[in-house]
């Protein structure tokens, strides 16, 4: 049997809820988070911030399913990510990632890295083309479309791994520390666009950072210190 599909919350209601959740390591010795309680809301942008080693990318991947908790459970749009069996429909469409590393493949143009998460879920070439041109036209990256990532300053790899994040229009993007190797003027440029998407379009944003310049963009800030929620006004 199939798994029933991500239904995405209206504004104000949860998207993210993480009940009694701990992730361990090293056969249980690292214990990354500690029976974490945590909710955000749709159309909510949040920070996460912490020292290093806290479990702020911890979370991150459980959010995104690219790791199970070891207890409670981690509920994203009502569905118990816990449960299912098959979340590939889940990580290909309803939540976008943006990593400090831009992860684009260097041997494809912007036009295409921004193409490829789009492969297999039901678009044809063109509109797959047409989607692309229109999403780094929305990160001012249009006239960049047939550069390769070589190519690229660090700021312009961002945006376009950003229109990547954004390429089957997904209700929630997570990033982690989508800044850290940008200097401040990039910086800036890349958080703009980030708070532009979730004012402007409503998307549920998530984003892992140690600097204050970032999360004061934020609507709340979640603290994390030694795998444990200490502040989440």
């Amino acid at each position: 049997m199939s798994e029933s599909p991500i239904v995405t919350p209206g504004p104000g209601e949860v998207m993210v809820a993480f009940r009694g959740v701990t992730k361990t390591f090293e056969e249980g010795r690292l214990r990354a988070l500690d029976a974490v309680d945590l909710e955000i809301a749709a159309g909510e942008f949040v920070a996460i911030m912490g020292p290093s080693g806290c479990g702020k990318s911890t979370l991150l991947n459980l959010i995104a399913a690219l790791d199970r908790p070891d207890e409670g459970a981690c509920v994203v749009a009502g569905h118990d990510l816990t449960r299912h069996r098959d979340l590939n429909h889940y990580r290909a469409r309803d939540v976008g990632l943006v990593f400090q590393l831009d992860n684009l493949l260097p041997s494809l143009s912007a036009l295409e890295n921004v193409e490829v998460p789009m492969v297999g879920q039901g678009r044809g070439r063109r509109a797959r083309q047409a989607r692309a041109a229109e999403l780094l036209d929305f990160v001012g990256m249009g006239a960049r479309a047939h550069v390769r990532p070589p190519q690229l300053s660090g700021g312009e790899r961002q945006r376009v791994a950003i229109a990547r994040a954004l390429a089957n229009d997904p209700p929630l993007v997570l990033a982690d520390e989508p800044t850290g190797r940008l200097d401040s003027a990039s910086s800036g440029r890349v958080m703009d666009l980030l708070q532009s998407l979730q004012r402007e379009r409503g998307t549920t944003l998530v984003v892992v950072s140690h600097d204050p310049k970032v999360a004061a963009r934020a609507g709340r800030i979640v603290h994390l210190l030694d795998g444990r929620v200490v502040d989440a006004a």
